[in-house]
């Protein structure tokens, strides 16, 4: 998680939000030498703007890894570890098993949360969930690694619920990446205020009659009881493994794209060497009904990161779906736009909104009447098929080195495959720019 994240958002420091963000960080804010920013050796901010900056990177190609119930959890956390690591003094950084200590916090936090409410299991509809549950994991990640007392991490818990929560409206534009970075930054903040004395309700994660806590952005949030560490506590990763995506998009698109990628396959089999739109009379995808990833038209790239469409049609039309897809002269090509209008959607009823029981179904039906099936239960990724390890090293080399030059990017893979065995951070921290 800790290399794929970092390969995100190494990428992601290439693309124009990230650029915007930092421009703006430069600018508005006094300079404050402290923490590194991805991709970007001659520049370092103050510790919540390097938060802010990277997390935004880490979700600004929709890239990063997604859990279930759905939430982004690594691009909340390991900027603001990563920063406050970079903020302490050299005779106190933290150690590797420590810095991954903390870090897993951070993700069992949000995970545990989320698994207080059934509605959080499904695709969400009113809040973007790492909003809510990701500036809660970044404050606990960051009271782990300041050692604050368990008041301090109470209260560190209660300041990052006061600043936690945006809504879905503004998923599929730029903005949507800022959650992301807003989450690492203000829980990193709120471990600062917290360390400083800050106090706040102690009964923010409680379900207390008639006070509004946690239950405001879930209001079937039922908090339960949890094992001390010192009772065998086992650490989620341990029970579910994490999605990780092999193109950046919206994790919806990845059933689509792989069930149509098979029907790309049937048609190279059966006619030419590629698939040509005047082939194509109709093209039906059976899908969930959630209306912020259905997309006939998409204007940008964060519109067809979020379409079922796009997504279905670009793998239709070049047997995988890529980087390299959402560029402008991808995604304006004449046979794109020629297969879009053919698209129709259904909604099977056994097909819900959820990450954990959702599939994708494309059927194409040709200009001859002959019909063509895809079906995709569970793509390669998922956390019922997990990337493997030289998958996900090949990932984070094509990310990864976008940015950086091949030496620097191979002892990057070297220092987290040792992490947990570092006396300190800073070889880690050294290689990230």
């Amino acid at each position: 998680m800790v290399l794929d994240s970092i390969g995100v958002g190494l990428i992601g420091s290439t693309t124009e939000v990230f650029e915007m963000v930092l421009q703006h960080c430069k600018h508005i804010y006094g300079p404050d030498h402290i923490s590194s920013v991805y991709g970007r050796r001659d520049i370092r901010l103050s510790p919540t703007l390097a938060a802010f900056v990277n997390g935004v990177a880490t979700h600004s190609m929709d890239f990063d890894d997604t859990w279930h119930p759905a939430t982004h959890p690594s691009g909340a956390v390991l900027p603001a570890v990563l920063a406050l690591s970079n903020m302490m003094p050299a005779s106190r950084k933290p150690s590797g098993l420590d810095f991954l200590m903390a870090f897993n916090v951070g993700i069992e936090i949000q995970g545990r949360l989320m698994r207080f409410s059934n509605k959080a299991r499904n695709i969400p509809k009113r809040f973007h969930p790492p909003t809510v549950v990701g500036p809660m994991g970044s404050a606990a990640a960051c009271a782990r690694l300041l050692s604050l007392d368990p008041s301090q991490c109470s209260h560190a818990l209660a300041i990052a619920a006061s600043l936690a929560g945006a809504p879905m409206a503004n998923a599929a534009t730029q903005s949507k990446p800022l959650h992301i970075g807003n989450a690492s930054r203000l829980g990193l903040e709120a471990a600062l205020l917290a360390s400083r004395g800050l106090e706040a309700s102690p009964l923010v994660l409680d379900a207390v009659a008639g006070v509004a806590g946690f239950n405001a952005f879930y209001e079937d949030y039922v908090p339960q009881p949890l094992d001390s560490p010192h009772d065998g506590h086992a650490f989620l990763l341990e029970e579910q493994d994490m999605g990780f995506k092999r193109f950046p998009a919206h994790l919806g698109m990845h059933w689509v794209a792989d069930a149509a990628a098979s029907v790309h396959k049937l048609l190279v089999g059966v006619g030419p060497g590629q698939v040509y739109p005047d082939q194509v009379q109709d093209i039906l995808l059976r899908v969930p009904l959630s209306k912020y990833i259905n997309r006939p038209f998409p204007e940008s790239e964060h519109e067809a990161r979020h379409s079922f469409q796009f997504n279905a049609c670009s793998a239709l039309l070049d047997g995988e779906v890529s980087v390299q897809s959402f560029t402008p002269a991808a995604m304006s090509r004449p046979e794109l736009q020629a297969l879009l209008s053919r698209v129709r959607l259904e909604h099977p009823h056994d097909n819900p909104a959820n990450f954990n029981l959702m599939y994708g179904e494309v059927q194409v039906m040709l200009v001859g009447g002959d019909i063509l099936k895809g079906r995709c239960d569970t793509f390669y990724g998922h956390w019922r098929n997990p990337l493997t390890n030289e998958s996900l090293r090949k990932k984070f080399r094509s990310n990864a080195e976008v940015v950086l030059p091949s030496e620097k990017v191979e002892r990057l893979i070297e220092v987290v495959d040792k992490l947990d065995r570092l006396d300190d951070c800073k070889k880690l921290l050294s290689q990230l720019q």
